[in-house]
């Protein structure tokens, strides 16, 4: 039996790799719509009209796009070490990456949600989520800087987030892989997984105003594999959906092994209820380890806490607030209309789209209209919460977005195409071919109970014949639609960093007006080594430390020749930006430097730590060109031996004394 499913499984997977490798859409070269060029134009001098922010998958980063022009304007540093930027390099941006394993400078970022306010988008907050060491980063819009990064215990790849609640109430996270918890013995062996692996989803408290984050509590599940997720809104506000896999609870050969059933789940949590049972204290706290890491944007660092101990629910013992809803099958997208009584749940290896009512789940809730109990869990007989299916989509559904209108969007992965259909007749009203595998879809706002609608981009997983070839690899990709009228326009193409994921975009005036931060406040900046002026610059020996009180300013540095500096000291360089102008950033580096340079802005300032290793001069210079003069902007410290007598010195503008060895 088992080598015949094998046979089967791989049967199968050969002939979707025959139709994949075959499924390049004909007249790909002049697909795009004939006047595109001047539809995704935006002068010289003009601003785009959307911000785009797209995951940049395994460099742990995210990367920022304006729309319609598919221009690059930032990579926003968050898991993974920067050294443009010196993120995870300077000593205030290193507790960023610390968690409770130690310093961890990479993460494999897979999806990110802008905060909301009553349902739609408000600006403030984007968050992003980090797939290899579970962990959720809040990103702040008015400084476009990672503001807050929270591991989650209990956690083995956080895949399904970070999806949010309509007021951002909450940030929530599933976990991919089903693991013993970590109050749990997990030296057990991997075939008692069906007993001793569980799944937690953990809810995360997001402070209205600050924005702040705090691990509330988890739930405690059976070991499947949780895929995607997508909050309720409107009448559906105070429930969480997951698609959810493996129902087999397998744990090898899971191409075959969890892919047997014809249906595995969308799990419904009610996440209101849970909260009343939280109340009434029966929630029980369990021994975790997580670091809690926030930035300060007066003092200029970070700071890492560890936390010790989780809130947690037993689903089993709480069946009111979990139900399953029968999904084929191995589903991956779960995704709620803006009327929240659609929940769409994308079956990756289905051949339909189902689409469930929450309506009717409330109805079956009700009566009892069960077909049974999944590990102690109640499952919904899955044609009294159908609302329908959609019938020969595509091959290889995964995600859907919504334009506001009544329509939703949904990309196909084997067949290589997007499909536009009516969410309530079900009827299948356009289709457009991709270039090719498509992933994700981003319509802006599309999660939202208000989406804008204008445009839809597409997240390409394989690009082949797009671009110019680079050797094995070529650029992942994204583009960029126009689904203002009754068909889908295809008007650009553009490359992306990493392997995007899933994506966010929201109107540039939403963001860009809503209080950015131009410049740092320099008589607001209480960073403990600030010098706020050239006079209060200068050089402190304490033992082997040497702490050096620089600013920096076009076109110099201050001071600019250091000397007794000795092999086995250990250097720290406390640069202060003494500009007060918008976009005049100013870099630091040092010959041979080991670490990164730093790029600080105006009124910021930033550590460097640096170990001599050879005796010498050593050239300092500035590495973003701010002026004219950029190249003058620069300095040389003296390295003398260990246990020499030459005595700390600084100057600038003057020639001092030679000092003696």
């Amino acid at each position: 039996m088992n080598k015949n499913r094998i046979i089967k499984a791989l049967f199968a997977i050969i002939i979707a790799n025959a139709m994949f490798t075959s499924c390049k859409p004909k007249n790909s070269s002049d697909a795009a719509v004939g006047d595109a060029a001047q539809r995704v134009y935006v002068a010289p001098g003009k601003y785009d009209e959307f911000y785009n922010f797209v995951s940049g998958g395994f460099s742990g980063q995210m990367s920022i796009y304006g729309l319609p022009s598919g221009r690059m304007l930032k990579v926003i540093p968050i898991f993974s070490q920067d050294p443009e930027s010196g993120w995870g390099f300077s000593e205030e941006t290193k507790p960023m990456l610390n968690t409770s394993e130690g310093f961890i400078p990479w993460d494999d970022q897979h999806h990110l949600e802008l905060s909301q306010t009553n349902g739609e988008v408000d600006g403030r907050w984007i968050f992003a989520n980090a797939n290899n060491t579970p962990r959720i980063a809040r990103v702040d819009l008015k400084r476009f800087k990672t503001a807050e990064i929270l591991e989650l215990p209990n956690s083995a790849g956080n895949h399904s987030s970070p999806f949010i609640t309509e007021n951002t109430e909450y940030v929530v996270a599933g976990t991919r892989f089903g693991v013993p918890g970590d109050y749990e013995d997990g030296d057990v062996p991997i075939n008692t997984y069906k007993k001793n692996f569980k799944a937690h989803i953990s809810f995360i408290k997001v402070d209205k105003e600050s924005g702040a984050m705090d691990l509330s509590f988890q739930i405690r599940l059976p070991g499947v594999n949780f895929d995607l997720s997508h909050a309720g809104k409107g009448k559906s506000h105070g429930w969480f959906f997951f698609t959810c896999y493996n129902s087999e609870l397998a744990n090898t050969l899971l191409e075959v092994n969890a892919s047997q059933n014809d249906k595995d789940f969308i799990m419904a949590v009610n996440w209101k209820k849970a909260e009343e049972y939280i109340k009434a204290g029966k929630g029980k706290m369990e021994k975790a380890k997580y670091a809690h890491n926030t930035w300060d944007d007066e003092t200029h660092t970070g700071k890492s806490v560890i936390k010790d101990q989780v809130l947690v629910l037993d689903a089993e013992a709480m069946k009111d607030i979990i139900y399953l809803m029968p999904c084929p099958k191995s589903p991956h997208g779960c995704d709620v209309d803006p009327t929240g009584e659609f929940i769409v749940g994308s079956g990756k290896l289905a051949a339909l789209i189902p689409v469930f009512s929450f309506d009717k789940m409330l109805k079956a809730i009700d009566k009892k209209d069960f077909e049974g109990n999944y590990e102690g869990i109640p499952v919904l007989k899955y044609n009294s919460v159908l609302h329908g299916e959609v019938q020969k989509p595509g091959l290889g559904p995964l995600h859907t977005e919504f334009d506001g209108k009544g329509n939703a969007y949904s990309t196909m992965f084997v067949s290589s195409e997007v499909v536009k259909w009516d969410i309530k007749t079900l009827k299948v009203l356009d289709r457009h071919p991709t270039y090719y595998s498509p992933g994700h879809l981003c319509v802006p706002g599309g999660d939202s109970k208000k989406p804008f609608g204008k445009y839809m981009i597409v997240y390409n997983k394989i690009t082949k014949d797009r671009y110019l070839p680079t050797g094995p690899e070529l650029t992942q990709s994204a583009q960029l639609f126009d689904i203002s009228g009754d068909k889908m326009q295809l008007l650009l193409d553009f490359p992306t960093i990493g392997e995007p994921h899933y994506a966010q975009a929201a109107p540039a005036d939403l963001i860009r007006n809503n209080g950015q931060l131009k410049i740092y406040d320099i008589k607001k900046n209480n960073h403990p080594r600030v010098a706020k002026g050239e006079k209060e610059t200068k050089v402190v020996r304490e033992g082997n430390k040497v702490h050096v009180y620089m600013t920096m300013i076009r076109s110099h540095f201050a001071p600019d020749n250091i000397e007794g500096i000795k092999l086995g000291d250990e250097v720290y360089f406390h640069v202060t930006n003494l500009e007060q102008d918008w976009d005049v950033p100013h870099g630091f580096s040092i010959r041979r430097a080991a670490t990164a340079e730093l790029l600080i802005m105006p009124g910021e300032t930033a550590t460097l730590y640096w170990k001599p290793t050879k005796v010498g001069i050593v050239p300092f210079y500035c590495t973003d060109f701010c002026s004219a003069l950029h190249q003058e902007m620069s300095g040389y410290i003296r390295v003398s031996p260990a246990g020499s007598n030459v005595p700390i010195s600084y100057s600038l503008g003057t020639n001092l004394p030679a000092s003696s060895k």
